[in-house]
C-alpha cells in the first residue's frame, strides 16, 4: 500500500536518494547530471509551490512530484509537475497514483490546466502514461534534449485541460 502526503524537511536525505540517480542517469530531466545536493534540493523541493511523496506502509519514500506554476502572472493559471519513482519501486502504479494526485492537487490549487514542458522523446513509458491520464501531445522539439547516449533527441509538449 503506498499513500501520498506533503514533503516534509525530514524527508529530504530518503528523496535525495529517490532523484539523484535519475538526475545522475540524465535520460529523463535537463538539470546537469553532476547537479548538487543543494541545487537539486533547490529546483524540487524550494522553488515550486509545492513538493509531494509517495511512501509506502513502512514510511519509506518511493516516488515524489513538485507542482508549480508553468509561468508566471498571466500564464500562472497552467501548471507544472515534475515525477520520480525509485527504480526499486517502478512498475507498481506509482507514478500513475502521483499523477491523478496532481492533477487533484492542481485543480484544488485553482490550476486550470497542466503541462509538461520536456517529456524526452525516448521516455515512451512516460508519453504512454501521460496519454493514458487525458494528455495530449500538442508539440514536438526536435533535437531539444542531449541524451548522454543517444545525442540529441525530440522532446515532447503535453497539455492537459483541468478546468
Amino acid at each position: 500500500m503506498m499513500r501520498v502526503r506533503p514533503y516534509e524537511s525530514a524527508d529530504w536525505p530518503a528523496l535525495w536518494c529517490v532523484i539523484r540517480p535519475v538526475f545522475r542517469a540524465g535520460e529523463t530531466y535537463a538539470y546537469a547530471p553532476d547537479i548538487s545536493e543543494a541545487d537539486a534540493r533547490a529546483v524540487w523541493v524550494e522553488a515550486p509551490a509545492a513538493t509531494w511523496v509517495a511512501v509506502d506502509d513502512a514510511g519509506a519514500v518511493v516516488g515524489t512530484y513538485y507542482l508549480k506554476p508553468n509561468q508566471p502572472t498571466l500564464g500562472a493559471h497552467v501548471c507544472n509537475c515534475g515525477y520520480i519513482v525509485a527504480e526499486q519501486a517502478r512498475g507498481q502504479g506509482i507514478a500513475s497514483a502521483l499523477c491523478e494526485h496532481s492533477q487533484e492537487e492542481a485543480r484544488r490549487q485553482g490550476f486550470l490546466a497542466m503541462q509538461y514542458n520536456l517529456v524526452v522523446s525516448m521516455n515512451t513509458s512516460a508519453v504512454r502514461l501521460w496519454k493514458r491520464h487525458g494528455f495530449e501531445l500538442v508539440g514536438t522539439l526536435p533535437g531539444a534534449f542531449r541524451h548522454p547516449r543517444q545525442g540529441l533527441v525530440d522532446a515532447h509538449i503535453m497539455y492537459k485541460w483541468l478546468g
